[in-house]
């Protein structure tokens, strides 16, 4: 496993350059119950963090933990062991609508409610009992521009976009409420591959823009190359290898990675067990 580099970059958990850390996490495990009882260790002793500014992009097979992981980032699932800090705040002291308003999930699939698209950035708002922002707010305007969707999509059934352009919706309904991170499950492993691609341009551009910290999961090794900072291997619950994109794929130290590099490409995004 490769430690070195990683375990000082854990270490290290001030500013570096111009970019302060966001998210941390610390030691980090998950054991979940079935219903008789029956233990399941899903994660075991992860650490790692996130920098403002930076996508962090976690790889690895299905099944190994990603997107359990990701989940405890905003609450959606607790940790057992281990804390989870975001700018140096404890989540758990958090309640988990203020935490979602600081970190914003955008699933694989994307979820549009009915209404037009412009109903679907105001839900947010809605929800928690704010005024909407009109069609020709700053805060709508900006949000269309960042994901590169016009703004006369406004008034369409938000149900009657392609795919590709309900992933950007969706992404702007996360990206109005201004959050400081933006986690990404799998968000193109639906869309055809110069969709995807455009929409990971589109996540790049974002994060050196707003500056946010984005977390993103992805079986894509080749998507993850392309637009992450940092890259972690996760395989069977833990942190098999970690650090620039380009070492580790390009010269992979653990078993683990060099068996996953070696496997076809249709053939990374099924379940491992």
């Amino acid at each position: 496993m490769k430690t070195e580099s990683y375990g000082e970059r854990i270490m290290d958990t001030k500013t570096i350059g111009d970019n302060p850390i966001m998210v941390s996490i610390e030691h980090v495990g998950l054991v979940r119950h079935d219903r008789l009882g029956k233990e399941t260790t899903i994660l075991t002793d992860i650490s790692f963090f996130a920098r403002q500014g930076e996508i962090t992009a976690i790889v690895g097979p299905s099944g190994g933990g990603k997107s359990s992981l990701i989940r405890l980032i905003n609450r959606l699932d607790d940790p057992t062991t281990g804390t989870i800090l975001l700018d140096k705040e404890d989540i758990m002291r958090l309640a988990p609508l203020a935490l979602r308003q600081r970190v914003a999930m955008v699933l694989q699939k994307p979820f549009m409610f009915e209404g037009t698209v412009l109903d679907n950035l105001q839900r947010p708002f809605l929800f928690r009992q704010e005024p909407l922002p009109a069609a020709e707010s700053p805060a709508v305007r900006h949000v269309m521009e960042l994901v590169r969707l016009a703004h006369d999509l406004l008034g369409r059934d938000a149900r009657s976009l392609s795919l590709g352009e309900q992933q950007r919706v969706n992404l702007a309904r996360a990206l109005i409420t201004e959050p400081h991170v933006i986690l990404l499950d799998e968000p193109t492993s639906a869309l055809d591959r110069p969709t995807g691609d455009r929409l990971a341009a589109t996540f790049h551009d974002i994060c050196s823009l707003q500056r946010l910290s984005v977390i993103l999961v992805t079986h894509d090794l080749r998507l993850a190359g392309n637009i992450a900072d940092y890259l972690i291997y996760l395989e069977g619950g833990r942190i098999r290898e970690a650090g620039h994109p380009d070492d580790l794929l390009n010269n992979p130290t653990s078993l683990e990675l060099r068996q996953f590099l070696a496997e076809p490409e249709d053939k990374k995004g099924e379940h491992h067990g």
